[in-house]
Formats: structure tokens, sequence, C-alpha cells
């Protein structure tokens, strides 16, 4: 007797096959079809273990991600690091050791004026010929200045084909209101990515008896095992215990801003125009 369907590899049920057939056949199937058609049919995946939770996770965020502007997700100007086109060049060179970026949006003598962009990496030949007095308009990219109505999926696109990794936001009347990068596009999708400047810190940290120090970054099944809630961290939509916090309140809210979570009390201590960093979290 055969032992055929023995050694066969399982098979996912047949209806969430039909149901991959019938979005890719449609090869523009995430613009033809609803979103929430779409989100089902993930969920679906994941239910029948087609895909794992993180990549409908991540699915799911590319999708929403036409519906995020550029305002909502940039650094900034109060955080930018800007250099001037008359900067003096030592200045120039302490900005970029101190700083640690990579690329620097340059601004005229007039208000607004985006020049260029100032790759650090074009500097390096020159110091290392022991060169300290050079013009900064001759190693000057082309800048990349966008709307901050623009949408994510859109800029990221464009960030693809151009080969750019930052682009300057200006507002409706044309004054710069922030820049963008490609990372911050990104952590959109799959969250926080660390680089060799950030600095590892404890989530999760006792400052004294029953209460404590939360990341605002901390992922929420993490949170809900520490404090041992009664919550099931899949039914919620949001990775982070930030994001959770947002999505109870509606809007980003501001420092002091509370919620109660069954033995806890939670209070935002520290934020910005982008997003929560940190929480006060008290047991009762």
């Amino acid at each position: 007797m055969s032992d055929k369907n023995n050694n066969e590899d399982p098979q996912p049920p047949s209806g969430i096959i039909e149901k991959a057939k019938k979005y890719f056949r449609n090869p523009f199937f995430i613009k033809t079809q609803s979103v929430s058609e779409v989100t089902d049919f993930l969920r679906d995946a994941v239910d029948q273990n087609v895909i794992d939770k993180e990549a409908e996770s991540i699915a799911s965020k590319a999708i929403k991600l036409g519906d995020i502007t550029v305002k909502e997700i940039m650094i900034p100007k109060v955080d930018m690091v800007t250099i001037q086109i008359d900067e003096n060049t030592t200045d120039v060179i302490t900005k970029i050791i101190e700083s640690g970026h990579s690329r620097y949006p340059v601004l005229g003598s007039e208000r607004d004026e985006v020049v260029g962009i100032l790759l650090a990496k074009d500097i390096l030949p020159k110091l290392f010929k022991g060169i300290t007095d050079f013009q900064l308009t001759d190693m000057l990219r082309d800048p990349n200045v966008v709307p901050e109505s623009k949408k994510a999926d859109s800029l990221l696109e464009e960030f693809k084909q151009d080969r750019r990794h930052l682009a300057v936001v200006i507002d409706e009347y044309g004054a710069v209101c922030g820049l963008i990068t490609i990372e911050d596009i990104l952590e959109e999708l799959v969250g926080e990515i660390e680089d060799e400047h950030d600095v590892e810190e404890q989530e999760i940290l006792e400052i004294s008896e029953n209460k404590f120090y939360v990341d605002a970054k901390v992922e929420l099944e993490e949170f809900i095992s520490f404090f041992e809630l009664g919550l099931d961290h899949l039914s919620i939509d949001a990775e982070t215990l930030g994001g959770y916090f947002i999505s109870e309140h509606g809007v980003l809210p501001k420092a002091g801003a509370k919620l109660n979570v069954q033995n806890l009390s939670i209070k935002v201590t520290d934020t910005d125009n982008r997003r929560i960093k940190s929480f006060e979290v008290i047991k009762k």
C-alpha cells in the first residue's frame, strides 16, 4: 500500500488557498480591494498558520502606511541638526563629530532656504589630506524637499527610486518644519531601529516600591507578562505600550496624561511631537 499521503507536507486549508488565489490573481489587489478585506485576509492567514503574527503585523502596517503623512512621523525642526552655508568649517566638523549623523541639511542666508545636503563622508577625504579650509558649496548634494502632507508610502517609494535617505519637510507656507529619513518610515513597519549611537536602556525599571519607569517602546506582550495583567495582547491593535496608550486615548497625549489598567496607573512622563517616550507606572 502506498504511503504517499503520509510523506506529503501538510497543506494550508483550502479556504485560505482560495482567498490567496483571489487576491494574488489581481496584481493590484491592495489598491483595488478594501483595507478591511485585506486585513481580514491576513488575519485568516495567521489563524490558519499560513503566516506568523509578525509577518501579519508588518503587512498590515504596510497597508496603513498609505494613511500616514510625513508630518506624523517626521523629526520636528527643533530637533534637527542643521548647518549654515556660511558656518565656520571647524564648527561644522565639531557638529558632525558630536551628533554622529551621516547627512545634514544645509540652510542658506535666507529664512527657510535649503541649499543642499552635506554628507559627512564627503568631508573625510579633505580631512585625511589635512585640508580644513574648504567650501561647503563644492560638496553639497541636491536637497529633497517634500510637503508635510505627503504620504509616507509615496515618499518611501521615492527614496527607493532616487536612492536618497533624507528629505527636508516644509509646511503649507513653505517654511521648514522638520526632516524625515528612510529609517523613520521603516520604523513604522518594523518598530524602532537601533544603531551604534543608540544607548540600550532597561525598558522596565523599578525606581521605588510599586513605582516603575517604563520605556514607551516596550513590547506590549512583555509589559503584560511583567505586570501579570489579564489582557490578551493578540486582541489589541498595538505592538508597544506607547501604541496601546495612544489607541486608548485616540490622540497623541501630552505629559501627565493617565490611563488605569486593572491594578496599574500609567502616566505619561515624557513625549515629543511624534511619540510617547516614557511612562511612570504605579501598582495600586
